[in-house]
């Protein structure tokens, strides 16, 4: 370092690490997800007249520092990474720096993980961290600062995508387009924290965008369609730009046909959507009936028709759900020609609908948040024991990515590249997930 730097306050923005969807071999570490947003933005917020030295670690990617001397480390916790952000926030303490915490767990539990930090932010960073670093630098940083409500999204400066590991995501390059989401899923945390909804504007978008190195991106949003005219607006003006896109979308996308035509001529390759069950009563009691009222084989004929990959999400776990729903989703899977199928348990993540029902109805196997990764069961299911659960879960992610059906599931006309590429990752996270022998925490009743 040189004798300039060596007089600059060093700052780390910090994600603790701990994804489950990672590639690990020696020296490698690859996550199948998108690169994300949160620490290359918070570095692109920090106000440039305090001069700080800023670096930004990703520990599911990258060896988290924790020799190096920093004066002021900020670590975005979410549920499942808790405790291991409260014991990386303990060694940073101890060797004298000062511990931000921020992120959703934080917004959903700030009591908690004020015993863990010098100071907790509540809310979006987009409107509490420059403030915080500004009255840290002044000294006289609070112990909370909190903002309820949407964030203003106009003039964002470009995520600091030079401080992103190279070659650890499969997909590097991502957009934010909106924030939160207007559903009420009983599961999600978005509902939860009441922090609304808000979008970008178009143009801030479309220069983000044009600023990415290479042809295909990801937009970052629980729900890049919940808006329509917004969206509508937005694939508009990338029309001019050829790149090809993914994204998160609800099944109500297909009630609009100008709106599919629209994603799809402005690149759209793949969608992620969460169809959740393939048992339609259970979808009223997750707060989740606009499902029901679409034909999940009319969504995904809608998106194959335009040539757009299918990633459908499906939750087990649910009070409906019987030893026979993983069968049964997996042949369903098949049946729709989801091109990538992805499992998750139902977690009833603190401050939702659905932890307050099963905690009063004493249904919380434990509190141990780095099991509320919804890899891992963390309830009482009605109608099985928490092992049949989870055996069940292992045996439909390790059957549907048998090869026979990946197979059948790749077909030339909708971009191969991303279906093969998807199948194969989620085959080895299933291979590796049948030898987790970490399925619940040591003397919990299963």
């Amino acid at each position: 370092m040189s004798r300039r730097d060596a007089t600059r306050k060093r700052l780390l923005i910090l994600l603790p690490g701990g994804q489950p969807h990672l590639l690990r071999l020696p020296g490698i570490r690859l996550s199948f997800r998108e690169a994300p947003l949160t620490g290359t933005l918070l570095a692109a917020l920090v106000p440039p007249e305090l001069g700080l030295d800023v670096s930004y670690v990703d520990g599911s990617v990258s060896p988290i520092p924790l020799g190096d001397a920093f004066d002021l480390v900020a670590i975005s916790v979410i549920t499942g990474m808790a405790p291991r952000a409260y014991a990386l926030a303990a060694q940073f303490r101890a060797r004298g720096a000062t511990v931000l915490l921020g992120g959703i767990h934080v917004s959903l539990l700030p009591d908690e993980a004020a015993r863990h930090a010098d100071a907790v932010a509540v809310g979006y960073a987009e409107t509490l961290w420059p403030q915080m670093l500004r009255d840290w630098a002044a000294g006289r940083l609070k112990p909370r600062y909190e903002h309820r409500g949407p964030p203003a999204l106009a003039g964002l400066p470009a995520p600091r995508t030079d401080l992103q590991k190279p070659f650890g995501y499969a997909m590097p390059r991502t957009v934010n387009a909106t924030r939160g989401c207007r559903q009420q899923c009983d599961f999600c945390v978005a509902p939860a924290v009441p922090l609304g909804w808000a979008t970008r504007p178009v143009g801030d978008v479309v220069a983000d965008i044009r600023r990415l190195r290479g042809r295909s991106f990801v937009f970052h949003d629980l729900n890049l369609t919940d808006d329509a005219d917004y969206a509508k607006a937005l694939f508009t003006a990338m029309l001019p730009l050829r790149r090809r896109w993914g994204g998160l979308v609800s099944t109500r996308v297909v009630r609009d046909e100008a709106l599919l035509d629209l994603m799809a001529r402005s690149g759209c390759a793949y969608l992620l959507i969460g169809f959740e069950t393939v048992n339609a009563g259970a979808l009223g009691a997750m707060r989740k009936r606009f499902n029901a009222a679409v034909s999940y084989a009319d969504v995904v004929a809608a998106l194959h028709a335009r040539h757009i990959v299918v990633q459908g999400c499906f939750i087990f776990g649910l009070d409906e759900d019987t030893p026979e729903v993983f069968d049964a989703t997996v042949d369903a899977i098949e049946m729709l020609g989801i091109d990538i199928p992805r499992f998750a348990l139902y977690t009833p993540f603190p401050g939702t609908a659905a932890f307050t029902r099963l905690q009063a109805e004493d249904r919380l196997l434990h509190r141990d948040w780095s099991f509320y990764d919804t890899q891992h069961t963390v309830i009482r299911p009605a109608r099985m024991t928490p092992a049949e659960l989870d055996a069940g879960f292992i045996r439909a992610w390790r059957d549907c990515y048998r090869l026979p059906r990946i197979a059948r599931r790749l077909r030339p006309r909708r971009h191969p590249g991303i279906a093969a590429v998807g199948n194969l990752a989620y085959r080895l996270y299933s291979r590796n997930l049948g030898h987790d022998t970490n399925r619940f925490p040591e003397g919990v009743t299963t």
